[in-house]
């Protein structure tokens, strides 16, 4: 590694545990303090600039697509970098943590791709963290198989930890590094570690969840162009998807692209973190109501207008557009709780003709299923790229026309959210990423958009504080009866502290490595 300006050491202060070594080694972790040194406080400012920007929001600031950038949205000519082997064919993409046994799962499903994540389906321990970099590690060093175009397994994409998350068990005179780069830096050092002169031109793919605009995409952007200069990697190795999952990212799809267009490997759509973040920006104001999940079809007006819009600003600029989750697994037999395959099938078939270029799902019982569907529509084509949608035109009142469209809401849904939400946080404090109450399979943004749900109707009385905390505290000892390992407690004590507070707290996961609070408050008036 080239000798720059000396930088501060990078200090562990997780416990070891077998095998870290491999991970954690001196350069290695010299490569993240250059990292961290060279966009520590810039990543700090654009968290300040998110929370002002939330502020401008929650006061009545009007939210439209930026002027400044109408001439990157209205030149015709900008194209992203063709897609890199491996990622030209995403018609099934699985998204799991990167876990031993989900790895096996996911490697063997007959997806094209597995998406390790790090972000929403990963545990918090220290000993995820590294396990998973282990994971990774082991998965790219296994004589034999092989990945991409032609090969036996999927194309492997690291999807890190958002900007909003820090790594507590590294640090820097004393202060906690991004996750981001951390998840990035760990992964891209030893991959490109292992690289050799015959496989000189091989990628790294990630995908980017929870941005919420163009100058985060840029400072991906910039990560990736520090990193491969760091390394002595050309250009363009890194390719990145960037996952739309924000209510702000929405109005700035062409803008991410555009900031990531020599790294760019298309746009993903995330419904779920999507509605969660409708939710935290809109749902303080009475008018403002979303029916519960399992009754928003993907062709309401507001949701049809967000996948059009993806498809088309991908198309337009030659990426891929990917769909889903879809968060239904199929159960086998007739059994209480089996998954409405009819509906997963019709959510698939939905993306496939707007245009999509393939979906994403959680479950290896999905996979064929989606990937039937898509084999179907793209007759023979490895996506659906020359469907430009030029026909389409989205305004910003198509994306937001959110009037109170949901009664108030039935026992049955309170209970439904209250069981997601908790066991979601029990489970995730437990360090595993998905829980699967009554065969629903729920992730971190399935679990962001129960507890969205839950905080509206208390903040908008549709539902008392006392009738709200009843049905917690009944989950929760449900949970203690059912688990001996449950930290249902805890659990609890995180999603009362969030429904209480008088704005929506960002995300669940910064909130949940905070001091536990020992009272519990009222619901501000």
């Amino acid at each position: 590694m080239p000798t720059h300006t000396p930088t501060p050491r990078v200090t562990v202060t997780g416990p070891p545990g077998d095998r870290h070594d491999e991970i954690l080694t001196p350069e290695a972790l010299e490569f993240l303090a250059r990292l961290d040194h060279a966009f520590a406080r810039r990543r700090r400012e654009l968290l300040t600039a998110r929370r002002d920007r939330a502020d401008r929001l929650a006061s009545g600031s009007p939210l439209d697509f930026p002027r400044a950038t109408s001439a990157v949205r209205d030149d015709p000519h900008w194209r992203v970098t063709p897609p890199a082997p491996g990622l030209a064919d995403r018609r099934v993409e699985i998204v799991a943590a990167p876990t031993p046994h989900a790895a096996a799962e996911a490697l063997a499903s007959g997806a094209r791709v597995w998406t390790a994540d790090f972000e929403d389906t990963a545990g918090a321990p220290w000993a995820d963290v590294v396990g998973g970099q282990l994971v990774l590690l082991d998965t790219g060093a296994r004589p034999g198989d092989r990945h991409g175009p032609g090969g036996s397994l999927p194309s492997v994409v690291v999807r890190p930890r958002g900007w909003h998350l820090e790594e507590e068990h590294l640090t820097v005179d004393g202060r906690p590094l991004s996750a981001s780069l951390v998840d990035f830096g760990l992964y891209f050092f030893h991959h490109s570690r292992r690289r050799t002169p015959a496989g000189a031109g091989e990628h790294v793919h990630l995908s980017l969840p929870k941005l919420e605009n163009r100058y985060e995409a840029r400072l991906w952007n910039d990560v990736f162009l520090l990193a491969q200069d760091l390394l002595g990697v050309p250009l363009g190795t890194v390719r990145a998807a960037a996952v739309i999952g924000t209510v702000t990212a929405a109005f700035e799809m062409e803008e991410i692209l555009y900031e990531l267009r020599e790294h760019s490997a298309g746009l993903a759509a995330d419904r779920s973190g999507y509605l969660f973040s409708l939710i935290r920006t809109f749902g303080h104001r009475a008018r403002f109501l979303l029916p519960d999940r399992a009754d928003l079809a993907l062709t309401a007006p507001f949701l049809r207008a967000y996948d059009e819009l993806l498809v088309r600003t991908c198309h337009r600029r030659g990426a891929h557009a990917i769909g889903g989750p879809t968060t239904r697994p199929p159960v086998p037999g007739s059994s209480p709780g089996t998954a409405d395959r009819t509906r997963v099938r019709a959510e698939q078939e939905h993306e496939a003709r707007i245009g999509f270029d393939g979906s994403s799902v959680a479950d290896p019982g999905l996979v064929p299923l989606c990937a039937e569907v898509f084999d179907r529509h793209l007759t023979g084509r490895p996506h659906q790229i020359h469907r430009t949608l030029d026909s389409v035109r989205v305004r910003a009142d198509d994306l937001l026309t959110l009037h109170r469209t949901a009664p108030v809401p039935e026992s049955a849904r309170i209970r439904a959210d209250v069981a997601v939400a908790l066991r979601y946080f029990d489970a995730w404090l437990r360090g595993t990423g998905t829980v699967a109450p009554d065969a629903v399979l729920a992730d971190a943004a399935g679990a962001e958009l129960a507890r969205a749900r839950l905080w509206q109707w208390l903040r908008q009385r549709l539902v008392p504080q006392e009738r709200l905390f009843g049905l917690i505290a009944a989950e929760a000892a449900a949970l203690t009866a059912e688990r001996p390992d449950a930290l249902a407690a805890e659990a609890r004590e995180l999603l009362e502290r969030s429904l209480v507070s008088r704005e929506l707290p960002a995300f669940f996961t910064g909130e949940a490595l905070r001091p536990r609070v020992a009272r519990r408050t009222r619901v501000p008036s």
